[in-house]
């Protein structure tokens, strides 16, 4: 059997949180069972459980715009440990809800676990934001961002607890970023699996304008370095953002590579810059992609009425996961999440379309993008409603992936930044 990679080899021994010095905010909390997640959220919105309902619960939700601050100074500020919050997800005490979560290798299908930390990063938020004199939140508070989830676990056990736990670590204006971590219980212990930071977004009850949230007050030194890191990563997507080569020309190094690749294909029996062949142990980007469709059903909306995103994550990430998978030929285990912006909401009945591409290989490590959009079938068009990066290892070495076009040659560094990005946090 071959040598693991250092990361890989990490993730199965790893016993220590990958989140070391993290204050203790547990004090007086009852854990809330996953399964209460939703209806939580559909109590503090007044949200309709009947699909039939679901237009007459949003036109009430319009009367609580009144209830809006008109500034963010006319809310009280919050600390760090009025918004904590534990989950369980006994998988272990209770047998009967492991279905759900078991995959065909009887390990915990991780689209699942996408899906359990959207909605308790959103429940996250309206505990930050609760009004004690106010039944109904007026915010409609939505997943803006996946900024990271990085995993330190190679396998999720199906048979033992889960726990989640997490708070707002870091508030804008009308913008919150959420820290969660899971852990899973071994032998009375839990263990770190994975650390998340989502932001979300507070817009009003229409879901149409930007609301404003209440602040944040950090109490330790502790809390003021969690709330500077928040600011930090703000900085970070920003720069990214900006650097983006849908805006900006590649690097210099990044042309070389480019350069580097286009010779290393050129067929030398031929003076033509047309006429390409393909390296030893490598594959085309073009031959390495699969699609998937979805039809959206009422049964996968969220409480405003629209496609839940956890479910969005969980279908894009099991495509991820096919990908990587028929590309190395093996198994693939997810290592890190990073950068999934929603761009815009899917409705109900929307047909959605997704994309997994390959678009960066290195020794084990398989770099996926998932591009969904949606298509309207009256009108023809085709709409980006999230782009997801998903980074994957697998047990063997894969084959090279190669750019040919211009616009493959873009996504392979735009692979390639994300990969590195991701070995730093690691």
């Amino acid at each position: 059997m071959r040598k693991l990679p250092s990361v890989l080899a990490r993730m199965l021994t790893s016993g220590t949180s990958a989140s070391p010095g993290l204050p203790d905010m547990s004090e007086g909390q009852s854990p809330i069972h996953v399964n209460n997640v939703r209806s939580k959220l559909r109590d503090i919105v007044g949200a309709s459980t009947n699909w039939r309902d679901h237009v007459q619960a949003m036109q009430e939700r319009k009367a609580l715009h009144t209830l809006l601050a008109k500034r963010q100074e006319d809310l009280p500020p919050r600390r760090m440990k009025d918004s904590y919050l534990e989950v369980i997800l006994p998988l272990g005490s209770q047998p009967e809800i492991r279905e759900k979560y078991l995959n065909v290798y009887n390990s915990v299908r991780f689209g699942r676990i996408l899906e359990d930390l959207d909605s308790l990063g959103v429940l996250i938020c309206y505990t930050h934001t609760k009004q004690e004199m106010q039944q109904r939140s007026p915010l409609s508070i939505v997943t803006a961002l996946v900024d990271k989830i990085n995993l330190c676990q190679k396998i999720i056990r199906p048979d033992c607890d889960i726990k989640f736990t997490g708070n707002v670590s870091w508030v804008g204006k009308t913008s919150m970023e959420v820290r969660m971590h899971m852990l899973q219980q071994h032998d009375g212990d839990y263990s770190p699996v994975l650390d998340a930071t989502f932001v979300m977004v507070a817009r009003d009850p229409e879901n149409k304008r930007p609301a404003f949230v209440n602040p944040l007050i950090p109490e330790s030194p502790e809390e003021e370095e969690i709330f500077k890191q928040g600011e930090l990563n703000k900085l970070k997507r920003i720069e990214f953002s900006t650097a983006s080569l849908l805006k900006m020309a590649p690097t210099a190094e990044e042309r070389n590579i480019v350069h580097d690749i286009f010779l290393n294909t050129l067929d030398t029996r031929t003076v033509s810059f047309r006429s390409r062949k393909l390296p030893p142990s490598s594959v085309w980007m073009e031959d390495a992609k699969l699609k998937g469709l979805e039809i959206c059903h009422p049964e996968e909306r969220n409480i405003f009425n629209r496609i839940f995103g956890g479910f969005l994550m969980r279908k894009a990430f099991e495509l991820g996961w096919a990908t990587a998978c028929s590309y190395g030929g093996s198994r693939p285990f997810i290592v890190s999440v990073d950068d999934i912006m929603f761009q815009k909401p899917v409705e109900v009945g929307s047909l959605l379309m997704l994309s997994g591409q390959v678009c960066y290989t290195e020794k084990n490590y398989i770099q996926i993008r998932v591009h969904s959009e949606v298509y309207n079938a009256n009108t023809k068009e085709h709409h980006t409603t999230n782009i997801f990066h998903f980074t994957f290892i697998s047990e063997n070495e894969v084959p090279q992936v190669v750019p040919k076009t211009y616009g493959e040659s873009m996504l392979y560094l735009d692979g390639k930044r994300h990969f590195t990005a991701v070995m730093k946090d690691i």
